[in-house]
């Protein structure tokens, strides 16, 4: 019995779906539908298309209008549906474009051509008159990819008939030039290549092999690399399809970069940490990890437990999780922000104290206030002083006794503190948790230390098979002592995502290898946005100059080989006084970001303040204006929510995104870099909700 042809779908054509009429949309579903079932089908017409550069596109007769562009090879059994279009503008599609396989990945590469025309001589009395010698010209740069062989350039990902023109490039906007063109891998290796990388760098990063022999005529085995699945997706059935192609704007659910492929399947030795800036698919990355370790790599009774700081986040990953799995495999999965999961462990103890966050309100103030009552006024420190010692030292390295805070370390904070000092500061930290304990509070960082003690003591088994933690930047050391006695160390234990650039919680700084988490050998990178313009990108990047990043292991990273695949409008940065002319600004900007978006659907839009009390005031004077708006809280993202204007904070911005942002920064966030790294940073994330559009408002 044979077997049945393959059918694979494009991204192209899933984009392309996506922007069809309802009517038409319904017609290619149907068509499709049929075409997965049997692409030998007699009643398919393939027609030739004369002027294509690659006798394998076909054109397929949709209807009366439409067609759909084919490929459908001349030996073998691999059928992709590339793209659907009216007759004229799909045909058109078909002229530049061949389907080939790189002879050194074996990846699967949709190759743009461009024709070059011959430039027609101008009629002799158009011709220019001979103008005197200009002065000699700059010297050009010198070609960036000189050096490396055609072998070195096609590992990379470049195509073979794109060699000649990456090899003129000589900067980087020539390169950004050619990116719409080349392969999102071969993007990348050049970009890092350009940056100082070397091309064994590179391909060792994407754990890519090029010593293996290619057949650059079988599709079907092209189709299984981690490349050609970032761009082409195998459908087996009419549910699939069905699935993916009601979904088309889910992108993220059905292809994933090559990097990205590589790192959430296969088994890893022990705990992994991927780094990333903003919008560069951390969180996508770890659900598919999560995904493929509940279905390949957790037996009956154990779970993979999925974990992030803040319960909005936590609440988007479960949502989002649930359409990319099916019953089965979330009932392997729990999802829970590491505060809840501590709580309800602390319950089924039946442990008594409360845990509270920050000592702001009752009674966690009244037990600070009684504290500071006891402390030596000879020392002549500030309140600021022992609340930010309490934070940065005693709760965060999870000291108990003076002994121990005698010879703690206290990076990053002011000042030297002799013996003899910290004998004297010691009582308030010690009157301050009698106090909570006499109220049947706790803080955060000591509930995670005692419940790690717990866990270790227990010696039990475990109730997880893996867990993957997402923004791991803000989580302190005590949550990662925690995250460790959660799981026995063994292979696919943990996996982390994060980005020092986002940390908005200066007290969670840790380093990982002092929390007994060692990623040696299992330290990966992600370097390309897919939701923010590089307009955007770089003005977000920019607030961070002079500010050191720390990647999460008392290393350093850096933002210099990061970049986006999509452009836009440079933001546009105003100077106003007054809330009144922040709204006055963010208002004009929404309105006529709608007008220009007229055509098509309205646009999601967040205006994102430094606190409650500026969220609110702009959302009253918005509304006023005639601009329907929700306010984003620790409950609600009102992700659902449609054409309203969306208020939040900075803090609670975090992990969402949006076609377009306002941010209404105070003037001083942006003062001198060394002073202001927190709030530059929340700049920074705040910025980067905004995929299409921005405004920043410095507020005076």
């Amino acid at each position: 019995m044979s077997l049945k042809p393959k059918v694979a779908l494009s991204q192209d054509f899933l984009i392309q779906l996506s922007k069809l009429p309802s009517n038409v949309h319904s017609k290619v579903m149907k068509w499709a539908i049929q075409f997965q079932s049997d692409p030998t089908s007699p009643g398919i017409n393939y027609e030739n298309i004369n002027s294509a550069r690659d006798s394998n596109l076909k054109s397929v007769r949709l209807d009366r209008d439409w067609r759909g562009i084919v490929f459908k090879p001349s030996s073998g059994d691999v059928y992709v549906l590339l793209y659907v279009d009216h007759h004229d503008d799909a045909y058109r599609w078909a002229e530049n474009r061949r389907l080939s396989i790189n002879p050194v990945t074996g990846a699967m590469q949709l190759v743009v051509i461009e024709r070059q025309a011959e430039p027609e001589a101008p009629p002799l009395q158009d011709r220019p008159k001979l103008a005197p010698p200009s002065p000699p010209a700059a010297v050009a740069a010198p070609p960036v990819y000189a050096t490396l062989s055609d072998r070195e350039l096609v590992s990379l990902g470049v195509p073979e008939e794109l060699l000649s023109e990456v090899r003129e490039i000589c900067g980087e906007q020539e390169l950004d030039t050619l990116q719409p063109r080349l392969p999102v891998e071969a993007y990348e290796g050049l970009f890092l290549v350009a940056a100082g990388d070397s091309v064994s760098q590179v391909l060792s990063e994407r754990e890519t092999r090029v010593d293996k022999k290619v057949d650059t005529s079988d599709f079907a085995a092209a189709l299984a690399t981690p490349e050609s699945q970032a761009r082409f997706v195998v459908v087996n059935d009419d549910e699939s399809m069905m699935a993916i192609m009601n979904a088309p704007l889910e992108q993220w659910r059905v292809f994933l970069h090559p990097t990205q492929h590589k790192l959430a399947s296969g088994d890893r030795s022990g705990p992994v940490r991927i780094l990333g800036g903003a919008g560069t698919g951390k969180t996508v990355l770890a659900m598919h990890r999560a995904k493929w370790l509940a279905e390949s790599r957790t037996p009956a009774g154990k779970k993979v437990l999925f974990t992030t700081f803040t319960r909005n986040l936590a609440s988007d990953i479960e949502q989002n999780l649930r359409t990319l799995c099916g019953p089965s495999t979330m009932e392997k999965l729990e999802v829970r922000n590491l505060d809840s999961w501590v709580h309800g462990f602390m319950r089924s103890r039946k442990l008594e104290h409360r845990i509270v966050y920050g000592r702001r309100d009752d009674p966690a103030r009244q037990a600070w206030q009684k504290a500071l009552a006891v402390r030596d006024t000879k020392l002549e420190l500030t309140e600021e002083f022992y609340e930010q010692e309490l934070e940065q030292v005693v709760l965060a390295q999870g000291i108990t006794t003076l002994e121990e805070y005698k010879v703690a370390r206290r990076t990053g904070r002011a000042g030297v503190l002799s013996r003899s000092k910290r004998e004297a500061v010691w009582p308030v930290f010690e009157e301050y948790r009698g106090q909570l304990a006499s109220r049947k509070l706790k803080e955060v960082d000591d509930a995670y230390r005692e419940v790690a003690a717990l866990l270790a003591d227990s010696q039990a088994d475990g109730q997880y098979s893996a867990i993957v933690v997402d923004e791991t930047q803000d989580l302190g050391p005590q949550a990662l002592k925690l995250l460790r006695a959660l799981i026995a160390p063994g292979p696919n234990d943990l996996f982390f995502v994060g980005d020092g650039h986002q940390r908005i919680y200066s007290r969670n700084r840790a380093a990982m290898s002092r929390c007994g988490i060692d990623i040696r050998g299992r330290a990966r990178k992600l370097y390309l946005n897919y939701r923010t313009t590089d307009e955007i990108r770089r003005q977000a990047v920019a607030l961070l100059e002079g500010c050191e990043v720390d990647d999460l292991d008392e290393g350093h990273d850096e933002v210099r080989r990061y970049r986006s695949l999509s452009h836009g409008p440079t933001p546009e940065v105003l100077t106003v006084k007054g809330l009144e002319g922040a709204a006055a600004a963010a208002t004009r900007f929404i309105k006529e970001l709608r007008a220009e978006w007229s055509g098509e659907s309205a646009p999601s839009v967040c205006v994102i303040a430094a606190t409650e009390k500026q969220r609110e005031a702009l959302a009253s004077q918005l509304q006023g204006a005639g601009l329907n708006g929700v306010t984003i809280s620790a409950e609600s993202n009102h992700a659902d929510a449609r054409d309203v204007v969306h208020f939040a904070t900075m803090h609670r911005a975090k992990g969402l995104e949006f076609d377009a942002v306002v941010v209404v920064a105070p003037d001083d966030f942006l003062g001198v870099p060394e002073e202001t790294v927190n709030q530059r940073k929340l700049l920074y994330v705040a910025l980067t909700r905004a995929k299409r559009a921005a405004l920043l408002i410095r507020l005076k």
